[in-house]
């Protein structure tokens, strides 16, 4: 007797990624038939996001799709997973009766066991990759225990939790062994790796050790705490080639009474100091951040400390988000005053001006020669990523070339034509490139 069918849609962030890709590893090992999203199935698992209102939303909205399709017949069961049901399940149960079943964000076994398939604990490990088979993302750690006043990730996540080293090697030459040339590390804190297991921070030795497998050719560090930033990790990634010169550290802001009502742990000249020290001892690094406006006590003051070091920094990458107000954080009490409208505006400013920093940086690489990581193709164009680029959030390069370009090799090409968010160019020789 065959197994269910089952499709799962998955919403917001990489860490709920590589959470749907365990669950989907558990299904086939149990000899589930998983099947894309649309097709009738046996059973939908929605995996969400509680992040902040527009998530939300696209949650939600998702949910009600899968119910649509239950009520159609094309599928027989719905399930609701991740944050927002960890947080909001019993809400949802009586908004939305059709679903099934609520599971919280650590329950994925549960999930498991629902859909009638056998739970395979000794490879609860596994992934079955839903990115390109060329990169994937390995989660070293799982909750927060930052404060932040605005973040819901705790009630959702609860504390951080390391992985054991050991763990994350194990998984990482399993990742390798199946194709995957590009690695990015990612947690709620990737910076808080090891204090709760070890006593200490230990995230130098994360990327020792998987630097230590050649087969890795790009590893990349995403959601760097900027407050208790271990600094004895840079070194390594200046002299480790396969560590990519990137960094993905949300900074959110720069105003001191900001950064104290949001209790980020740090302070402005903190954040300077920083961003400086990075630069000097990782020289060419490629820094991305994220950035709140108008969150409650955002002044116009505040605000334009905000954009005058953006405009100082000159940030690779960059991405704002307006201040979502979310029911049981800190800055709930503060309320909502600063007007929507003047949220998007000060989102504008500050997005039109990274969009002119990154327009005159892609500007001075016309004509020089880099390495780039083919992705897919895209008609006669092969779409692909520089060192500087993570994957879904940063700029891609297209490549133009007479001979088909293998996706998941690397290439050295010449830049021949710039524009604010992307790169454009021809292979320099169509073999692949080494750069290790």
């Amino acid at each position: 007797m065959s197994g269910p069918r089952v499709q799962v849609v998955t919403l917001g962030c990489p860490k709920n990624q590589v959470d749907s890709e365990v669950l989907l590893a558990q299904l086939k090992l149990g000899d589930a038939s998983i099947v894309p999203e649309g097709e009738a199935a046996d059973v939908t698992v929605v995996n969400t996001c509680g992040f902040i209102e527009a998530a939300k939303r696209e949650s939600v909205d998702a949910i009600l799709f899968a119910v649509r399709d239950k009520e159609a017949g094309r599928v027989k069961q719905v399930f609701v997973m991740g944050c927002l049901s960890e947080r909001y399940a019993t809400d949802l149960s009586r908004e939305i009766p059709e679903v099934d079943a609520f599971f919280g964000s650590h329950e994925i076994e549960s999930v498991v066991k629902r859909t009638g398939v056998d739970v395979r604990r000794e490879l609860l490990g596994e992934r079955y990759l839903t990115t390109p088979l060329h990169f994937a993302y390995i989660k070293i750690s799982e909750g927060c225990d930052r404060p932040c006043s605005f973040c819901a990730i705790p009630l959702m996540r609860e504390s951080h939790v390391s992985k054991p080293l050991e763990m994350i090697v194990s998984e990482a030459r399993r990742l390798a062994e199946k194709g995957v040339r590009e690695l990015m590390v990612i947690g709620q804190d990737t910076t808080y790796y090891g204090l709760d297991t070890y006593g200490s921070r230990r995230l130098r030795e994360v990327l020792e050790l998987l630097s230590s497998d050649e087969r890795l050719r790009w590893i990349r560090l995403m959601y760097a705490y900027p407050a208790g930033f271990p600094l004895e990790i840079l070194p390594v990634m200046r002299e480790r080639k396969n560590l990519c010169k990137y960094l993905d550290i949300p900074l959110q802001h720069i105003s001191d009474p900001v950064l104290r009502s949001m209790r980020r742990g740090t302070t402005g000249s903190d954040i300077r100091r920083l961003v400086q020290q990075i630069q000097d001892e990782v020289p060419g690094i490629a820094l991305r951040t994220t950035l709140i406006v108008g969150y409650p006590n955002e002044t116009e003051k505040d605000f334009q400390q905000l954009y005058d070091f953006v405009e100082e920094t000159r940030f690779h990458r960059l991405g704002v988000f307006t201040y979502s107000r979310e029911d049981g954080t800190a800055a709930d009490e503060l309320g909502d005053p600063i007007p929507e409208e003047v949220k998007l505006e000060r989102q504008a400013a500050i997005m039109q001006l990274q969009t002119d920093i990154s327009e005159e940086r892609n500007r001075q690489l016309l004509g020089t020669e880099i390495t780039v990581l083919i992705d897919r193709r895209d008609g006669e164009t092969f779409v692909g990523r520089t060192e500087w680029d993570a994957p879904e959030i940063d700029q891609e390069v297209y490549v133009e070339s007479d001979v088909p370009l293998k996706s998941g090799s690397f290439y050295t090409v010449q830049i021949t034509r710039s524009e604010d968010h992307d790169l454009f160019g021809v292979p320099v020789t169509t073999s692949v490139a080494v750069t290790l």
